[in-house]
């Protein structure tokens, strides 16, 4: 059945759930941005707890993609904080999983994360795909983007798959800068809100918004209020985008009107409170 198209929710609007599907990392909490019912595919916040320790050996078959929103997480010998992370493949050897205050944890994984005891079958790690760490606040923005997309933001990659040129990466906005052209992308673009707010034609989207957008669906204009911070990946292979020719007026005051799946529905109608945290 593949993902459905969500664009947009709150991710404040769903509750915390006990535990996380596949029945691994123990007493965690978590909250399902989205899912593919057929792989098992999904994105996730994670809540761990303070205290949380995973000292034995174990290991995932699928990949997993995490970066910190906030709290301290030590993956293996890498102790990682806000705004930092790792895409560890399938087969991924784990020493241990702890977090000493607790930590959420936005994670994106390939498959069902389904925990498996010890060391991983001989052949399964792809280590040309690993990315153990990268810190968000180090680095160099970048920019020379495609020449219709409006000045005033900057990009830091975190990943591009050596196979596929999948992609994931951050990109920070100026206040009060928006866009006169409809878009769309031959790839999935996946995002979720950092910081900031963003106006667009589906309505405003604060801290904690989240959207999954399959291939080849115009979006937008958009423009940011406050200037904001985001994490986008891409599935199906690296980012191209095209543009309308015209231009179409730009509007700050947008209506809510979001695609959801039948099961979020409810979401349409429930008020926000933009002053909460963000997941």
């Amino acid at each position: 059945m593949g993902r459905p198209f969500i664009e947009f929710l709150q991710s404040q609007l769903l509750d915390w759930q006990s535990g996380l599907y596949g029945g691994g990392f123990g007493d965690v909490h978590s909250k399902i941005l989205s899912l593919d019912d057929g792989s098992g595919a999904s994105t996730v916040l994670l809540r761990f707890p303070a205290g949380f320790a995973m000292d034995a050996p174990f290991h995932l078959r699928v990949d997993q993609e995490l970066f910190v929103l906030g709290g301290d997480l030590e993956v293996d010998d890498q102790h990682h904080r806000r705004y930092t992370y790792a895409h560890l493949p399938a087969g991924w050897a784990h020493r241990r999983l702890r977090s000493r205050d607790g930590a959420v944890v936005l994670a994106f994984y390939s498959g069902e994360p389904r925990v498996y005891d010890g060391s991983p079958p001989e052949g399964m790690l792809d280590e040309s795909r690993a990315v153990a760490f990268v810190d968000a606040f180090d680095g160099e923005w970048g920019g020379n983007f495609h020449p219709k997309f409006p000045a005033g933001a900057g990009r830091k990659f975190l990943r591009r798959d050596p196979h596929d040129g999948e992609e994931t990466w951050v990109l920070g906005t100026m206040p009060l800068r928006w866009g006169h052209r409809p878009e769309k992308h031959p790839v999935v673009e996946e995002m979720y809100l950092l910081s900031g707010e963003l106006v667009g034609h589906r309505g405003k989207m604060h801290g904690g918004a989240y959207f999954w957008r399959p291939p080849e669906e115009w979006h937008g204009p958009f423009g940011s209020p406050t200037g904001n911070l985001m994490i986008f990946r891409t599935k199906g292979g690296p980012l191209s985008t095209v543009y309308t020719d015209d231009t179409v007026p730009f509007s700050w005051e947008q209506p809510y009107d979001p695609i959801l799946p039948e099961e979020l529905a409810s979401l349409r109608e429930t008020s926000f409170d933009s002053g909460c945290r963000c997941y």
